[in-house]
């Protein structure tokens, strides 16, 4: 099965050879991770670690991912901008290569840190809740601080970001209710919806509160502390078991919590959803595997991987898999599965990773993603099915999932 994971790896890298042609005004596209050329360069910078690619392929990548003048624009963060470009080069500059251009992108991305900070802690000065844009991990400073730490994980800016995390875990007062600090007034999707009256508490790994507690967590396990970070670790974990639901197959969290349901304190998600990375108990478990192993809690650690344990198993929750991406998809699930069971030790996680990998390979066609992008398309499934195919990351790529 090895040998069909990395045969069909192949096939999809040797689709993704040269990147599309953009307009002169249009070519700012190419530095988004997640859909276009800095995203497909990490595919090919994974493959030249590891010696099934070559470096001149990937510098196409990220050539055309610096065509237009990379942004650095107050909206800019991990999959868009200098951020997201900074964050494809730092994955090949093992190899010595980028590194005047990393210096000047690092400049950017700190100065953009810092002015984001600013802004934030202006509007907790204020008591405003947060967007959810703010503190995400793929519009936001969560995403911005997985760079930092893998780039600059003793810099001032990475402090300063796990310092704002830890204080957006505290309560803030929202008309005489006590809310969650990262409570938003707008829908999941970013906007003012008459489904979400008074906004909602995201959860997710993409875009809620599991995405801070995985950076939080794996800051402590590097040994990078800041004043109150185990304190907030244990305040989401702590919201994060009020909302964990139990079935017969195992445990499951929403994937948001409206104001009527933090009022009545009862979800009205009826079950768990697709076994995503995004939304779903995989990228929930990891979260809370990586909060356990930092703050030495094994009753936790065991919690969140039987969880996921069962999800696995259950193949009524993977049947709701409908796509081959990293975001929401089979290879997000694969990848998520993966590096939980090497914190894991479990033999149980063997067997449900090479079943996984079964039906990934019988699915793993270029096109059954959202087009050729990391996060939504086929570089992303080429990444998951070089893992699956035993070949561990080299690049670390999958750090910008937060899982690493």
């Amino acid at each position: 099965m090895r040998t069909a994971l990395a045969d069909a790896a192949t096939v999809i890298a040797d689709q993704l050879t040269q990147p599309r042609q953009f307009a002169p005004g249009e070519r700012w596209r190419a530095q988004s991770l997640a859909k276009d050329a800095a995203g497909i360069a990490l595919l090919h910078i994974e493959r030249a670690h590891q010696g099934h690619g070559d470096w001149a392929t990937a510098h196409t990548w990220l050539k055309a991912a610096t065509a237009a003048d990379i942004s650095a624009a107050d909206d800019a963060g991990l999959y868009f901008g200098a951020p997201a470009v900074a964050f494809a080069l730092h994955t090949a500059s093992g190899t010595g290569r980028y590194s005047k251009a990393l210096a000047g992108l690092d400049t950017y991305v700190t100065a953009l840190t810092h002015r984001r900070l600013d802004r934030a802690e202006a509007r907790m000065t204020r008591a405003e809740v947060p967007s959810l844009g703010e503190f995400d991990l793929i519009y936001g400073l969560t995403g911005i601080g997985a760079y930092l730490l893998r780039r600059a994980p003793g810099g001032d800016a990475l402090q300063r970001t796990l310092s704002y995390l830890v204080r957006l875990t505290e309560p803030i007062d929202v008309d005489g209710t006590m809310l969650p600090g990262w409570w938003t007034f707008h829908d999941p999707s970013f906007k003012e919806s008459a489904a979400f009256p008074g906004g909602h508490g995201n959860l997710g790994l993409a875009h809620g509160i599991a995405g801070p507690l995985a950076l939080l967590s794996l800051a402590l396990r590097a040994g990078i502390v800041v004043n109150g970070q185990v304190d907030a670790i244990e305040r989401i974990c702590a919201w994060l078991d009020t909302w964990r639901q139990h079935d017969r197959e195992g445990s499951w969290w929403p994937q948001w919590v409206s104001r009527d349901e933090h009022q009545t304190q009862r979800t009205t998600q009826e079950g768990p959803l697709r076994p995503s990375w995004c939304y779903g108990t995989p990228g929930l478990a990891r979260a809370q595997q990586l909060a356990a192993i930092a703050t030495d809690d094994p009753a936790r650690k065991q919690m969140a991987e039987q969880a996921l344990i069962a999800c696995l198993a259950d193949q009524t929750q993977v049947d709701r898999i409908i796509d081959t991406s990293l975001c929401h998809g089979w290879a997000g699930l694969l990848q998520t599965a993966w590096r939980t069971a090497i914190d894991s030790g479990n033999p149980a996680f063997d067997t449900l990773l090479q079943h996984l990998a079964a039906q990934l390979i019988a699915r793993g066609l270029p096109g059954h993603g959202d087009g050729q992008g990391f996060l939504e398309g086929d570089a992303g499934l080429a990444l998951a099915l070089h893992t699956a195919s035993g070949r561990p990351t080299a690049s670390g790529w999958d750090s910008c999932l937060l899982i690493n």
